[in-house]
């Protein structure tokens, strides 16, 4: 029969590696950790250059958009500004005031034409209820056909962009019918 203290020392001697053993799979992971290391940090190092490749092409794209975004406005512009220089050649020969003045009628339609098709809208609130939103009030006049707090009259045009107010309009507001001082 076997001695049981023989044995025990036998089995742990078998779970043990040799020294030699140990050192080589150490080496082995340590090499195994290295080459991952080194990959992630390609991958790093690739996803920064992408990062910034990305932040160049957007800043890029972004300039080429803010440079050529009034392209399609300045096309519609073009042939408002022939019309402009045709009647002001036809005004230097022309007599006739209304025709000149027709003329010019003509082509301020055509240009509020192509301002509206792109977006641009009138703000004409004569007769509306004054707005601070949208309306700027420069003076108010007694009227007894205008109700109070109403417009009356538009100095100077507002205009939206887009459901954008871009400048209020400046009008003059009523302050109602006109009452006689009390004696």
């Amino acid at each position: 029969m076997s001695d049981p203290i023989q044995t025990a020392v036998d089995d742990t001697n078998q779970s043990k590696p040799a020294p030699a053993e140990t050192g080589l799979k150490l080496e082995e992971q340590l090499a195994t950790a290295r080459q991952e290391a080194a990959a992630n940090y390609d991958r790093y190092a690739r996803s920064v250059a992408d990062l910034e490749n990305f932040r160049k092409r957007v800043l890029r794209e972004k300039e080429e958009l803010r440079q050529f975004a009034v392209s399609g406005l300045m096309e519609d512009v073009i042939p408002i500004l022939d019309n402009l220089g045709l009647g002001l050649a036809a005004a230097k020969q022309e007599t006739d005031a209304k025709a000149i003045v027709g003329g010019i009628t003509m082509t301020l339609e055509q240009f509020k034409g192509a301002l509206g098709r792109h977006g641009l809208k009138e703000v004409n609130p004569i007769g509306l209820r004054f707005d601070p939103n949208f309306h700027e009030c420069i003076a108010h006049q007694p009227s007894a056909e205008v109700s109070e707090e109403h417009v009356m009259q538009v100095v100077r045009q507002g205009y939206i962009l887009n459901g954008r107010l871009l400048r209020p309009a400046s009008v003059i507001v009523s302050s109602g019918p006109v009452t006689e001082p009390k004696a």
